[in-house]
């Protein structure tokens, strides 16, 4: 099996990395970065943008420019640009053939297989939009692996001393927090707890809302409706919360921000780390619950934690790591970089599927976020798996009638902690047919939920008696089926090829303006060496080369019109032959 790279699908920053000498490594991608914004654009002209350059875009592209795509995914909902329709699975796995492209171009080998993490606190439906993803990229997705859980297994490749450690997770658009146990070759869950809805865009949000606020409180303009005024002000909340985090003041300048009758109006005011703490004191404050929950689901206080890691770029918020000291009475630690190490840690489960001999070792055990159950009589949700159980895992237990000569059964399965029905989410139902007629009570019904590795749901149900059995792998509405994940193959492999067709029209034209200039340079600068037919052959042949780009556009390139410039441009190629070389001997002496 060839390498299996790791895959940290943010919310506002994704990172890919590889086991290399049996290390993880992290992939810089082509921008040079170690991560990469989790941003899609598509321009007027057709071309679809990824990572740095959809992100430096957005303000000028705003209404055609996706961000924060992670919390839609598991959701019925769809972008549209053009009058296309994308799932968030689609934009999704641009983000992930970009990290796909970097990865290969690192390794100089294709890529066709990763391990993928997602938060732990990732529902049935967000794991399998996660999944449906990654094949649309055309990536072979080995296993789904939590972000905490990714975090511990960074950190204990090197600690392997026995403890139990903490990993509390905040991103850009979600927080989980983890109890892990570390013991000699296994890394075990021992409990999870979060909000799927809560991260640094929140913050960012935070902040967006009082600049605007300001805004309109000084000159009387509501700018909530202003697309692009919005998204600079948001990119500048980020950039201030950034800041802040080391800084105790920053200034907030945001020149031409709207117009009045006077002219234009600026926005220019300073903020303080108190401020902003104020401002966002109430979604620091709401991480408490989950860390308090997981402890008490893994039957242990904070003063047995032998470690607290922080993960996601958030955490590098003063107020959030005061917080964390606070509810777990000790310094977190920070030997490991907030925005890399759930990547690494997929790059060493990626390693051990592989078969790396210095992960054989290495047992990971992770568990299930939330309950799993079924509707029973009354409406009642009667668990079968608990939350928190080690996967992957089976159970069945047997139920029965409610009513007399009943020959069917509606199987329900719903995910959440409530007790009734109502108020937990259905992941899917089928019915069970065929059931002998007995009087309620009496017929045997074997349930049996299966969890896989990677935290997806499989159900049946049988009647013992008849044998008669039907089973499906859970899919909710916002599931992709097996074509319509085909046809995103197809669309995405269609749309690399143009990609590629409408780079090389770009490479084309961008070689003939190059060519153009180097042969009316050397008509300049080779004087009476240059017989005057000769340059009276080259000013034709630019001319003609001019000629055939002239109301060309290199993204709408026909084949034709692409003929008649490798035409022209090999024509002016041969006969400004003889004036380079002169040049080129001009130039050296």
């Amino acid at each position: 099996m060839g390498k299996i790279i790791g895959i940290d699908l943010g919310t506002t920053n994704s990172c890919v990395a590889v086991m290399e000498g049996g290390q993880p490594a992290v992939i810089v991608n082509a921008e040079g970065t170690r991560t990469t914004p989790s941003v899609v654009a598509f321009t007027k002209n057709g071309e679809r943008l990824v990572g740095d350059t959809a992100k430096r875009q957005a303000v000028t592209n705003a209404s055609r420019t996706i961000s924060s795509i992670k919390r839609e995914m598991g959701k019925n909902t769809h972008v549209t640009i053009d009058r296309q329709k994308y799932t968030p699975q689609e934009i999704s796995s641009m983000i992930l053939q970009k990290l796909k492209k970097d990865a290969e171009d690192y390794l100089g080998q294709p890529v066709t297989d990763a391990v993928i993490t997602v938060p732990a606190y990732f529902d049935d439906a967000q794991r399998k939009a996660t999944k449906d993803a990654g094949r649309i990229a055309g990536l072979h997705v080995q296993r789904i692996i939590n972000e905490p859980t990714a975090a511990a297994l960074a950190y204990g490749l090197d600690n392997a001393q026995p403890q139990k450690i903490l990993v509390y997770d905040l991103g850009g658009g979600t927080f989980d927090v983890s109890v892990i146990e570390i013991s000699e070759g296994m890394i075990e869950v021992l409990a999870t707890a979060g909000n799927n809805r809560l991260g640094g865009d929140d913050y960012d949000k935070r902040l967006s809302e009082y600049l605007v606020s300001e805004f309109q409180r000084e000159h009387g303009i509501n700018l909530s409706k202003d697309m692009t005024a919005m998204t600079r002000i948001t990119e500048e909340a980020e950039k201030a919360k950034i800041a802040l985090s080391s800084a105790t003041t920053v200034n907030i300048n945001l020149p031409y921000l709207s117009t009045t009758r006077s002219g234009p109006v600026h926005m220019d005011l300073n903020l303080t780390r108190a401020k902003f703490e104020e401002l966002t004191n109430d979604l620091t404050e709401s991480t408490a619950g989950p860390v308090q929950t997981a402890l008490a689901d893994a039957g242990i206080t904070a003063s047995q934690l032998g470690r607290v890691l922080l993960v996601g770029g958030s955490t590098r918020i003063p107020a959030v790591q005061e917080k964390v000291r606070m509810l777990l009475g000790q310094e977190p630690g920070k030997s490991l970089n907030p925005d890399e190490c759930v990547a690494l840690g997929a790059a060493i489960q990626g390693g051990k599927l592989a078969g790396d001999s210095n992960l054989n070792e290495i047992l990971l055990m992770d568990v299930t976020p939330l309950t799993l159950s079924i509707e029973t009589v009354g409406g009642i949700s009667t668990p079968l798996i608990k939350r928190n159980t080690t996967i992957p895992t089976r159970y069945s237990q047997v139920f029965t009638t409610a009513q007399n000569y009943q020959t069917s059964v509606n199987v329900k399965v719903l995910q959440g902690e409530r007790q009734f029905a109502r108020d937990n989410k259905l992941l899917g139902k089928f019915v069970l047919r065929g059931i002998r007629r007995a009087m309620a009570g009496v017929p045997q019904i074997e349930v049996t939920f299966d969890i896989d590795a990677n935290g997806i749901v499989n159900v049946s149900a049988k009647d013992l008696s008849s044998g008669k059995e039907q089973s499906i792998t859970i899919t909710s509405s916002t599931s992709m089926s097996d074509a319509e994940v085909d046809q995103a193959v197809r669309d995405a492999a269609a749309y690399e090829a143009s990609d590629s067709q409408r780079k090389a029209s770009f490479d084309l034209f961008t070689e003939a303006e190059q060519l153009i200039r180097k042969a009316e340079n050397a008509v300049a600068k080779t004087g009476k060496r240059l017989d005057r037919p000769t340059k009276s052959m080259i000013r034709s042949d630019i001319a003609e080369l001019r000629k055939s780009m002239r109301k060309v556009k290199p993204a709408d390139m026909s084949p034709s019109q692409e003929e008649a410039v490798k035409n022209a441009k090999f024509k002016l190629e041969g006969s400004a032959e003889y004036a380079f070389r002169l040049l080129d001997e001009t130039e050296t002496k």
